[in-house]
């Protein structure tokens, strides 16, 4: 049975962060996942974990510079020293909170920086981060995202991301694949998801085209979390939703797959 996973940077904003972990639990997830935990001591969050009784299966190395809109600098040439230190940091949250996931992100292209040296420069990082992972029992994985949400972004397309975990090593670095970037980007979502399955480490899902829970868009979510679970697929997939209003009124779609 598919295994879904919280959003707590996403999902039941109608609490405080820290508050949301015990809504997650009692809305009958068994895990969560966020997107930057650096806001907060990480013993403070394995403190929500445990009280909570939820594991969490995948969080992010920090951005860059949000201020400057920044998503990732790991593809970006001339910040190599930050980036490792940046994955320094959070294999310091990711080992204190139990973490066995760190998605990193690759950041929005600059103007005039040709796409070859942004390949190479993703690839050299993620090398380097793929051991430091591995050292602590901790799986980089790298996401495609869409242009809409993100415009510039450097990694769009699923065959993008397989070509770069392909050069730096399969299961050194896992793919994250999000079926509502994908659904936007690419379509076919199951058969692709099917085609890639040996590289997946993690999935996350939103229907389309509004990114709010499954039901509100043109997705058919049954039958895709069904297809998922025919063929095999083990790991988690977070919710990584906009509720189109309180979180906890549109949770209908989860009761067939509540533990």
């Amino acid at each position: 049975m598919p295994r879904f996973a919280a959003n707590l940077s996403m999902m039941f904003t109608e609490h405080d962060f820290l508050e949301r972990f015990a809504q997650a639990r009692a809305a009958g997830f068994e895990a969560a996942e966020f997107l930057f935990p650096y806001e907060h001591p990480a013993g403070e969050i394995r403190a929500r974990l445990d009280d909570a009784g939820l594991q969490l299966v995948l969080f992010n190395a920090p951005p860059g510079d949000p201020s400057l809109g920044e998503r990732g600098i790991a593809s970006l040439a001339g910040r190599e020293e930050e980036f490792r230190d940046s994955v320094l940091r959070a294999l310091d949250y990711a080992g204190a909170l139990g973490c066995p996931r760190l998605h990193l992100m690759a950041g929005i292209a600059p103007a005039g920086m040709e796409r070859e040296r942004l390949v190479a420069t993703f690839a050299n990082n993620l090398l380097w981060a793929a051991e430091r992972c591995a050292a602590q029992g901790v799986l980089p994985v790298i996401e495609p995202i869409n242009h809409r949400d993100v415009p510039g972004y450097m990694l769009n397309t699923t065959a993008q991301a397989a070509s770069l975990i392909e050069a730096v090593g399969r299961g050194r670095v896992g793919l994250q694949f999000d079926l509502y970037h994908a659904q936007v980007t690419e379509g076919d979502i199951t058969r692709r998801f099917e085609a890639l399955l040996p590289l997946i480490a993690h999935a996350q899902m939103a229907d389309t085209p509004g990114r709010h829970e499954p039901g509100t868009g043109e997705v058919n979510w049954p039958f895709v979390f069904g297809r998922l679970d025919a063929m095999g697929y083990g790991g988690w997939i977070g919710c990584e939703y906009r509720p189109a209003g309180r979180t906890e009124d549109g949770l209908a779609w989860f009761t067939p797959w509540r533990p």
